[in-house]
């Protein structure tokens, strides 16, 4: 039996689309997913790779969808990853984040889910203030093992209610109510 979907997460990040269906069935949205690799200009800013993004994704599949860029900014590396964080942690890895921050341990991840149907392109954008942890700690998945949130002495990796308080939770929380809305004010 085919399953019917409010709308799509596109990307070839499953770990990101768990969580982001984990979150919006809070919410009461259906999402479904689509792994598909898309094309990711190199830019400063997450908003532009992430409108990019999604009308590539909407492009290819015609259907409501949305996507995510995230990244994590430190403080004392002047920002960097930042938007480059995927190349940086399949090239680098935790480890080398780890050699590279100084005793100022500052950062903040920050994620842009855009939505894209075919009238309409926007962005929500959330952020998480927090520190770099000075070893990897704890099992999970990109640099979860050592970024720390604020007011939390464990890394995401070692706390089980991530989705409740991540920078991805806060912009899909965003998402949501403006969703809902749109949806409520279409009469479906």
């Amino acid at each position: 039996m085919h399953k019917s979907f409010d709308l799509f997460f596109v990307s070839s990040n499953s770990h990101k689309y768990i969580e982001a269906k984990t979150i919006l069935d809070s919410f009461g949205i259906e999402l479904g997913f689509l792994k598909l690799n898309l094309e990711e200009i190199q830019s400063h800013s997450l908003n532009e790779i992430a409108e990019k993004k999604a009308k590539d994704a909407f492009s290819k599949c015609k259907k409501p969808i949305i996507i995510e860029d995230d990244g994590l900014f430190i403080d004392s590396l002047n920002g960097f990853p930042g938007p480059y964080s995927s190349y940086v942690f399949e090239t680098l890895g935790n480890k080398g984040i780890l050699k590279l921050v100084s005793s100022k341990r500052n950062a903040k991840f920050v994620s842009h889910i855009a939505y894209c149907d075919k009238k309409i392109l926007k962005t929500f954008v959330g952020k998480l203030d927090g520190t770099i942890s000075k070893s990897q700690r704890g099992k999970g998945w990109g640099y979860d093992p050592i970024f720390i949130p604020k007011n939390s002495e464990k890394t995401f990796a070692e706390i089980n209610h991530k989705n409740e308080l991540s920078h991805r939770f806060k912009a899909l929380k965003k998402f949501s109510n403006w969703y809902l809305d749109k949806l409520e004010s279409n009469d479906q």
